[in-house]
């Protein structure tokens, strides 16, 4: 048995499981926080990571936003580093994982398409190259603008289950430019049907029309799954995503939604990178943490030590 994340030292993390960390997560009850990050750009203080900065702020989970894999860059890491991702995870001492998206270059959009570099594309090719460099989950999502439809992260699930060994998170936080619903009962069972571990769900006053009872009927049917699943690794957690630039809004804006997708039943909790230079403010990561686990567990988590 795994302990809770909560408890987690870094020496933990290094040679934990897949499954490991989704028990890690499980048992911590709705109190992991995952924080996004810009990796190529300037990160918000010069001589660091904008992931360090997320470490210190309370993240638990560290997702790599505009990654390439087979460029990889993470400003404040050399660029000499040959695996810069595993280099992180030194730093850090916290899982990291990547952003990548299965995007329809034919599909209409609803607004200017936005061109991202195939290094960033929801491929077979990537997640073998996501697997060499040391990242500990994918996330199948899309940026503003790129055109990813639910249909293709559908097929990308599939795909990326057979390839990568870590977690799969799935889902939209946002349109991604393409008018569909950004997610109903029928695309979430199909996420779960496609083996998603983690669903993606945008958090409440995100985007419009998705509210407090809509997340509780999509967490029920993820729920109602788990309890008929007697193999751990088929059952699945959920994320809701704060990916709408309301993760630099003020504090009670940040305490207000994380409380109420705490009491729709979720388990982790995504802010996103939608501040400056590609990180949202610190002081609203912690906001976070202290908002959906309170201040004892908030201190530990940012000061325990990665060399434990």
């Amino acid at each position: 048995m795994e302990k809770r994340l909560l408890n987690c030292e870094a020496s933990d993390f290094i040679n934990m499981s897949a499954e490991g960390l989704k028990s890690a997560i499980y048992a911590s009850e709705g109190r992991t926080i995952l924080t996004e990050a810009a990796a190529p750009l300037q990160p918000v203080v010069d001589g660091i990571t904008n992931a360090e900065i997320a470490k210190f702020a309370g993240a638990d989970l560290i997702l790599l936003n505009a990654f390439d894999v087979i460029e990889p860059v993470i400003n404040g890491i050399d660029e000499e580093e040959e695996y810069p991702v595993k280099k992180l995870k030194e730093l850090v001492g916290r899982p990291v994982g990547v952003n990548l998206e299965p995007i329809n270059d034919s599909i209409d959009l609803m607004d200017q398409r936005e061109i991202i570099n195939k290094g960033r594309y929801a491929l077979e090719e990537n997640y073998i190259r996501a697997q060499e460099l040391g990242f500990d989950f994918i996330c199948l999502t899309g940026n503003p603008g790129t055109g990813v439809a639910n249909s293709e992260i559908i097929k990308a699930i599939k795909v990326a289950k057979k390839k990568f060994n870590g977690l799969i998170i799935a889902g939209k936080m946002h349109s991604s430019g393409v008018d569909e619903p950004v997610i109903d009962k029928n695309t979430v069972e199909q996420f779960i049907e496609a083996g998603s571990d983690v669903l993606l769900l945008p958090a409440v006053y995100t985007v419009p029309g998705f509210d407090t009872e809509d997340l509780k009927n999509m967490v029920k049917i993820v729920q109602k799954h788990n309890k008929s699943q007697t193999d751990p690794s088929r059952k699945v957690l959920t994320m809701t995503a704060i990916g709408t630039s309301q993760e630099s809004s003020d504090k009670a804006v940040i305490q207000k939604i994380a409380l109420e997708c705490k009491a729709c039943g979720v388990d982790i909790q995504h802010i996103g990178d939608g501040g400056f230079s590609g990180l949202t403010l610190y002081q609203n990561i912690n906001t976070l943490g202290n908002a959906i686990r309170g201040e004892r567990h908030q201190l530990r988590m940012r000061a325990r030590s990665i060399k434990r």
